[in-house]
Parts: structure tokens; C-alpha cells; sequence
């Protein structure tokens, strides 16, 4: 199994910068996929940059591609995700996740596709 932890949310203005940590433990060495993803109330979860932690190929989806970058620091076992140039549309729940598959094809963003979930971290964007 692998533990998740975020990190980094906060309250900033648009336009500004956050940058969201997550945390892995327990059996890090068994996961494929890294991802983030966010949720609003009333809202499904939504996904927004995945990783294969073994080619270092990243997912976008379209809304955030150029603002926000995933990224991994393998000897302390975190994701990253930096958040720049925020909206107020960015305010949600942000989310890691973890998956063991070697392969993927699609779905890269679904969040079915992922086993291991953090507590997630409030981000809230103002005008």
C-alpha cells in the first residue's frame, strides 16, 4: 500500500503562484502513475496532471497545460504540483494519487484508474 499526504494549499490572490506537495510513504517503490486532480462542491473530481514515474512522461488536461506542472523528487518521494498564473476557477480541493500499472494508454486523468488517494488540501483563488 502507499500513504498520501498533501501539502501547500492556501488562500491567494489571482494571478499568484502555489506549489502542492505530496507526500508518499509505505510502498513507494510500486507506483506507476503519480496525478493530481481537483474537486468543488457539488462537483466530480476532476483531473489535472498525471506522471509515469518511469519515463517521466506528463498528462495535461487542456485548462491547465502552461500554468501548472507535475513533477517528482525521487529520494524524499514527493510529488509536486506547481500552480502559476491561478484563477479564481482554480479554487477546489486538490488531490494526489497513486497507481501501480507499468502501462497506460489513456485515461491518465480518470480518477477510477487510481488506487491510492491523499486527504487533499484546500486552494482558494480571489479576485
Amino acid at each position: 500500500q502507499v500513504q498520501l499526504m498533501e501539502s501547500g494549499g492556501g488562500s491567494v490572490q489571482a494571478g499568484g503562484s502555489l506549489r502542492l506537495s505530496c507526500q508518499a510513504s509505505g510502498n513507494t517503490g510500486t507506483v506507476g502513475y503519480a496525478a493530481w486532480f481537483r474537486q468543488t462542491p457539488g462537483s466530480q473530481r476532476e483531473g489535472l496532471a498525471s506522471l509515469n514515474t518511469r519515463t517521466n512522461t506528463t498528462v495535461y488536461a487542456d485548462h491547465v497545460k502552461g500554468r501548472f506542472t507535475i513533477s517528482r523528487n525521487v529520494a524524499k518521494a514527493t510529488y509536486t504540483l506547481q500552480m502559476n498564473s491561478l484563477k479564481p476557477e482554480d479554487t477546489a480541493v486538490y488531490y494526489c494519487a497513486t497507481n501501480p500499472l507499468v502501462r497506460m494508454v489513456d485515461g491518465f486523468l480518470v480518477p477510477t484508474l487510481y488506487d491510492y488517494w491523499g486527504q487533499g488540501t484546500q486552494v482558494t483563488v480571489s479576485s
